[in-house]
């Protein structure tokens, strides 16, 4: 009896007796609180972290926004020029280095030098021409000079006749022929006079300027300079230093027809400048609430992980992207659906981390520091 006996002197099944096993529904009922209790410390306690943490991220929040459409940008031409003619020589290559003034390719000059020579030959027939004209002028006024003489002497004449006929001292016919003479010679004048006239101002009104300064010089001089501008322009040279592109359509013997005939460009060498490079970003409109000029950026491109780029908002663009679209947006219709609109801010390259060169249109992911804490403006109203 004494082998089954606990330290207390109870035997086990006595212990079991006045534990919570001797009372079972007493048990399972406490035991169903504690477990009611607890799950409603975990529910009240799991949303209250819960609500902490999205707090503590709200008010420590905002300061950054990013976003993933973002390309890098560079100055770009499609390189023509305003003459037509036929492709020469093709001086660059796809991928070559050009400085500023270097010749991307040659057209045919043997008909520009042509129009210069022809240019210059008008030219100097128009130099002529003036002097002679000039000359002939001169010849007008002196046979002007006569003219007035010869009605100075037919008015004497009919004044006489005219004295005459008063004293019946000759015929009518007579006095007839002195007025007709007189009125001949006075409208012979006149033809004179006009004819002076006429040369005077195809001369400018001034025959004694140079023949330089005369209207008709001045044209063909223009006709010459528009010959030798066209010449000049028959090679095309780079406008900025940059990497050429699109070469392989432009060939020798190609027809390069004039963008100011055919309002468009038919044949071009397409050219990527190296040294003016930026970062063009579509932000959400509801991003742009902090976003000033002249926060710091920083962005990474997907060529190239583990580098990083630190740059600056140059600008935010006064429009969003489909403002200026061909298509825009329709929304006068009853079924509008609102979008979010996106913004283009332009970040500009101050540095990186790493020596790698950036091509235009490569993806990046661009994050701007906008310096706003909402924990600081409710603190401290700033």
């Amino acid at each position: 009896m004494s082998a089954i006996q606990s330290d207390t002197g109870s035997t086990p099944y006595t212990a079991l007796q006045r534990g919570p096993l001797a009372r079972p529904g007493e048990f399972i009922a406490r035991l169903r609180a504690d477990r009611a209790l607890l799950r409603r410390v975990l529910m009240i306690g799991g949303v209250a972290i819960v609500a902490t943490v999205a707090l503590v991220m709200w008010l420590f929040g905002g300061r950054y926004v990013s976003t993933d459409d973002a390309y890098v940008q560079a100055a770009k031409l499609m390189v023509s020029t305003d003459v037509s003619g036929l492709v020469q020589d093709v001086e660059v290559k796809e991928g070559q280095y050009v400085k500023k003034g270097d010749v991307l390719f040659r057209l045919d000059t043997q008909p520009f030098r042509i129009a210069v020579q022809n240019a210059k030959a008008q030219l100097d027939q128009t130099a002529l021409q003036i002097d002679a004209m000039k000359q002939d002028y001169q010849r007008m006024q002196a046979n002007i000079r006569s003219q007035k003489a010869q009605v100075e002497l037919a008015q004497r004449n009919y004044d006489r006749y005219a004295r005459l006929l008063q004293a019946n001292a000759i015929s009518e016919s007579t006095y007839d022929t002195a007025r007709l003479t007189l009125s001949s010679a006075g409208d012979q004048l006149a033809a004179l006079q006009h004819a002076a006239d006429q040369q005077l101002a195809m001369l400018g009104g001034n025959p004694d300027a140079p023949t330089r300064e005369q209207p008709q010089y001045l044209e063909a001089q223009a006709r010459l300079n528009e010959a030798q501008r066209q010449l000049e322009h028959s090679v095309v040279r780079a406008p900025f230093s940059g990497v050429v592109a699109e070469v392989d359509s432009l060939q020798p013997g190609t027809l390069v027809i004039s963008a100011m005939s055919a309002f468009s460009t038919t044949s071009a060498v397409g050219l990527v400048a190296t040294h003016d490079t930026w970062v063009e970003a579509h932000f959400k409109e509801t991003d742009l609430t902090h976003v000033h000029q002249g926060d710091p950026v920083t962005f990474t491109v997907d060529t190239y992980p583990g580098c990083t780029w630190y740059g600056h908002v140059g600008s935010v663009s006064a429009s969003t992207g489909s403002a200026f679209s061909v298509l825009p947006a329709e929304n006068a219709s009853g079924n509008w659906v609102k979008v979010v609109q996106r913004i283009p801010v332009k970040i500009a390259i101050d540095r990186s981390s790493c020596d790698r060169e950036l091509r235009l249109g490569m993806s990046a992911i661009a994050s701007v520091d906008t310096g706003h804490r909402r924990w600081y403006r409710m603190l401290f109203g700033g």
